[in-house]
């Protein structure tokens, strides 16, 4: 009984591991978007909701992994030697599923980085626009004034 709870835990751990690395295919997506010429940010936001629900299906599989193992801890402490191998197994799934998180944190790192600098630039742009905007009111102000002012040469007899 206590070995088929070891293969539940480790399917949860499989099945974690192809969840994390469906989000590292959503960042690397979001990460080509953001590098492109023509960012689309409606196709950014389908990935970043693609992304959270499969973070709840990590949270979901984190869950039940943590309620399974409290129900064969105690046996796989005094059992050891009779579950080594199962034990092995669970532990470099987990080694696995560490360095996966450790990955997907720093491509969210890279990613978050190229957004903010997406939006400076963005910002900056809006900025120069306005100024250029500000200058092309300023002069037509002043050259609708200019317009005001009687020409000199003219000769005004007639």
């Amino acid at each position: 009984m206590r070995g088929n709870y070891l293969t539940l835990l480790e399917e949860s751990l499989r099945k974690k591991l192809e969840v994390m690395a469906e989000i590292r295919k959503y960042n690397q997506r979001q990460q080509e978007i953001f590098r492109s010429e023509d960012v689309d940010l409606d196709k950014f936001e389908e990935y970043v909701d693609e992304k959270g629900r499969l973070i709840d299906k990590v949270s979901a599989l984190d869950n039940g992994f943590e309620q399974l193992y409290a129900n064969v801890a105690e046996e796989l402490r005094d059992n050891r030697e009779k579950y080594s191998e199962q034990i092995r197994t669970l532990q470099q799934l987990v080694t696995e599923v560490t360095d996966t998180s450790v990955a997907i944190q720093a491509e969210e790192a890279r990613n978050k980085r190229l957004i903010e600098d997406y939006f400076k630039k963005e910002r900056n742009g809006i900025k120069k626009g306005r100024q250029s905007s500000k200058a092309a009111i300023g002069y037509y102000k002043t050259m609708s004034k200019s317009a005001v002012v009687q020409p000199v040469f003219m000769d005004s007899k007639k």
